[in-house]
């Protein structure tokens, strides 16, 4: 007679015994299947920073042509810029998770996650984010680096809009160039970078002006990042000022 499912039941038949190595095999095999994808996703990061090399080793001779480098900040400026954001910069690769106060992010992983994302989404976009860092690493020199994040760094609201770039936002702040500010004022470009949609340079700022404060108290010795993640400066507050 045939059974509920349209098989005979054989008299004695007995179903196979329960294995967890099969399940560990599947695991296993889900694991590498994983791992082949992500690592496929990261090498596609680190090669179109390879392909892209060239166009913005151009793009970035052309700023440098037009006075828009790093050398147009002037040295001092220029030393107070890493001081904050990226400390290791001309040490590291790319990468960088040592360095107190640089946070999780070096200057080149940030132009990475401008040139290679349309939308960034944190996550698994931080692995394509690192390797395009990689790749620039690699076929860029560090003032070309330089060069396109200071173009493409966002920086707030300005009297024309949205501001991208250092050398933009300076001229339409302070109708001057970088090398032309005094320090308070180009400390203050340098403070809205780590959140350009929370400070605002066109009026007066009190939280800005806190951070730019920070900043003086950072770069003048008299305080110092407690770990790599304080990118705030929580130990620079107005206690450090005494």
């Amino acid at each position: 007679m045939p059974t509920e499912f349209g098989r005979k039941h054989v008299h004695g038949e007995r179903s196979k015994p329960f294995r967890p190595s099969m399940i560990f095999k599947a695991l296993a095999a889900m694991v590498l299947l994983i791992l082949l994808a992500l690592a496929a996703y990261a090498g596609f990061g680190y090669f179109d920073a390879l392909r892209d090399s060239d166009g913005l080793k151009q793009r970035a001779a052309g700023l440098m042509a037009s006075q828009r480098g790093p050398d147009d900040l002037t040295q001092r400026k220029l030393h107070q810029l890493l001081a904050v954001e990226d400390p290791a910069f001309w040490r590291h690769n790319g990468f960088d998770v040592e360095t107190k106060g640089a946070g999780l992010t070096t200057i080149t992983q940030s132009l990475a996650k401008r040139l290679a994302f349309e939308d960034f989404e944190p996550g698994i976009g931080k692995i394509r984010q690192t390797t395009y860092a990689l790749g620039l690493e690699q076929r860029l020199s560090k003032k070309e680096i330089l060069a396109l994040a200071l173009e493409t760094v966002q920086m707030g609201p300005g009297p024309d809009g949205w501001m991208e770039g250092m050398f933009d936002a300076s001229m339409q702040i302070y109708g001057k160039p970088p090398a032309a500010l005094s320090d308070h004022q180009w400390l203050k470009l340098v403070a809205v970078l780590i959140a350009p949609r929370q400070f605002n340079l066109q009026a007066p700022d009190k939280p800005l002006e806190d951070r730019v404060a920070r900043i003086e108290r950072l770069l003048a010795g008299r305080c110092a990042a407690q770990d790599e993640r304080d990118v705030w400066l929580d130990r620079c507050g107005p206690a450090a000022a005494h």
